[in-house]
């Protein structure tokens, strides 16, 4: 079960914007992602009493062909539920709880700034590795910081490259993508290792207890 901890950071600028504590792991029936996200002071994950002032919630189960059954998001006391029915059906409340907003789109899954998307978009995917095969179109619901506001878009995923790598705890095969967002042609390269994300704009692995899980 990978345990571990990712900084995220504005692409542009790199202004730091949250630390998120995260474990996940594969099972009978998907895999699961669970994180908690704290302000930029927090520190190592092993000592909470070190972590910053938390800030948000992450919560997302696939099932074995990476389609979100289960998503769940706490920001700012904004809530969202979300899973994929008729497309992909969600519930916002609104941090005094008293009005909640239901949405649906016909979309394959969803996104947002936690590397769990990243790792789930790949998933559903399952791209071969080709230097040029065509890229793979896929619409997806994000929600945006820091009210979780959604915001449907389309964007292209390619496996450019797949390299094992030895390493102290055995072969580590890392999958290199190229993610082009459609509406303005923005492309960046994401590398990700079975269910962790190693490098991505935005992000980075700050710390990682264990190996990431091998999917079969």
């Amino acid at each position: 079960m990978p345990r571990g901890r990712y900084s995220l950071h504005d692409p542009h600028d790199h202004t730091p914007l949250a630390e998120e504590h995260f474990h996940c792991a594969p099972g009978p029936s998907g895999w699961r992602y669970v994180s908690q996200l704290t302000t930029p002071s927090g520190t190592e994950p092993d000592s909470a009493s070190r972590q910053g002032t938390v800030t948000g919630s992450v919560d997302l189960t696939l099932d074995e062909l990476g389609r979100p059954i289960r998503l769940e998001l706490h920001a700012a006391h904004w809530q969202v539920k979300a899973a994929a029915l008729d497309g992909v059906t969600w519930v916002r409340t609104d941090p005094t709880g008293t009005e909640a907003t239901e949405g649906n789109v016909p979309a394959h899954a969803f996104t947002g700034t936690s590397p769990a998307f990243l790792v789930a978009t790949a998933r559903l995917l399952r791209l071969t590795p080709s230097a040029d095969a065509p890229a793979t179109r896929v619409r997806l619901v994000a929600f945006t910081d820091p009210v979780l506001a959604p915001r449907t878009l389309d964007q292209s995923w390619a496996l450019i490259a797949s390299e094992t790598h030895a390493t102290d705890n055995g072969p580590l095969t890392v999958d290199e993508y190229r993610v082009t967002a459609l509406d303005t042609g923005e492309q960046h390269a994401v590398h990700i290792a079975g269910d962790v994300v190693l490098a991505a704009p935005g992000i980075e692995l700050e710390h990682l207890e264990s190996p990431p899980s091998v999917f079969t």
